[in-house]
């Protein structure tokens, strides 16, 4: 990476993480290739996301690193050449890589930021979180921190969002039957341990019960990632919770392919 190219990607890392304000969050509408993050820029987004689930799709493969890592990256390399904005990428557990070496293939990707998760896969199989685990939170810790490390070695403020996915456990095999409000503690838990590890942002992807939500929100010491799932009645509604960050996941690509699915209908 030339200097000029290293320089202008640290000024995207410090833009991306300066723009999450509790109260006033950064808007994510995520984006699987260099259409439609074209088409969030010019919409006003002063971020581009990606949703792996969309990226993977857009591949021929399956979500949860059934897609190999050097075409993931590539894809992000591509949308990220094609916007002026910050890019952070969804890279769902890291694709089993070394943390120097993920750090590294981030940052020649032009990455502001990440997406980290904490489910655990099997290089080259594809998973579903039916038959997913979680990472242990202190192992998952020490992960994240030697991922912090490895950036800061390369002088790459990487905006780090942990994914918390304990709250995906209704749909892990074998799991425990528990209320959203229940799995609070342990969120809480691995949120705090991520977010003294080095994380810049924390993610409980699936919390949207408004009085576990709430709970979380009122006891969490960081910025806070929350999906816009259709439960939720408004982004302002999260706004006044204190979030940082409203992301869309993988929820605009299926209204586009369903649009699209409506589209090929209509020609028969």
């Amino acid at each position: 990476m030339r200097p000029a190219q290293a320089k202008d990607l640290r000024k995207q890392c410090d833009l991306l993480l300066s723009l999450h304000r509790a109260g006033t969050p950064l808007l994510l509408p995520n984006v699987w290739d260099a259409a439609t993050a074209r088409a969030v820029v010019a919409a006003g987004f002063p971020v581009v996301a990606t949703t792996s689930w969309g990226v993977a799709a857009a591949l021929g493969y399956e979500d949860h690193e059934g897609a190999p890592a050097t075409e993931m990256l590539a894809a992000a390399a591509r949308i990220s050449r094609c916007v002026d904005v910050p890019v952070t990428v969804d890279a769902e557990a890291g694709y089993g890589m070394e943390p120097g070496a993920l750090v590294a293939a981030l940052r020649d990707a032009g990455a502001a930021g990440c997406n980290l998760e904490d489910t655990v896969y099997t290089p080259g199989i594809p998973h579903d979180h039916a038959a997913g685990t979680l990472r242990e939170p202190i192992r998952h810790a020490e992960w994240l921190r030697s991922v912090r490390q490895a950036a800061e070695a390369h002088d790459y403020p990487l905006v780090i969002n942990a994914r918390i996915d304990n709250f995906l456990s209704p749909f892990i095999a074998g799991a425990e039957p528990r209320t959203q409000r229940q799995l609070v503690p342990e969120a809480l838990e691995r949120a705090s341990a991520y977010l003294e590890a080095g994380a810049d942002c924390v993610y409980p992807i699936a919390l949207w019960e408004p009085d576990a939500l709430g709970r979380f929100m009122s006891e969490v010491r960081g910025p806070v990632n929350v999906s816009r799932v259709p439960q939720v009645s408004s982004v302002a509604d999260l706004a006044a919770l204190g979030v940082s960050r409203v992301s869309w996941a993988l929820y605009l690509y299926f209204a586009s392919m369903a649009h699209f699915e409506d589209q090929l209908r209509s020609l028969k």
